[in-house]
């Protein structure tokens, strides 16, 4: 993996429009649910990806939302892995 460079990730960024920049090592997003059991079965198989792609996220499970960040520790900051999988999170979402 390669740290991506600030114009990379911005770029990056167009393309998951949910998706925030925290700081330069994180990306975050905010998943709203009617349920709070819609929020925890959506984290179960956001779990199941992570396995899959060995890069697992950080959730804050707050009632009916799910909040998850991202970042590559390997590379102390952002890499298209962590884009990758924000993708793939958000398929998830959306199919839903």
């Amino acid at each position: 993996m390669t740290l991506l460079s600030e114009e990379e990730v911005s770029l990056q960024l167009t393309t998951l429009p949910k998706w925030k920049r925290i700081d330069s090592k994180w990306i975050e997003c905010r998943f709203r649910f009617k349920e709070f059991l819609d929020g925890i079965a959506f984290v179960n198989q956001i779990a199941s990806l992570a396995e899959k792609e060995n890069h697992h996220p950080f959730f804050n499970i707050q009632y009916k939302m799910v909040i998850v960040s991202l970042t590559s520790w390997s590379e102390n900051g952002l890499t298209e892995l962590d884009f990758k999988l924000a993708r793939e999170i958000e398929d998830l979402f959306d199919a839903e």
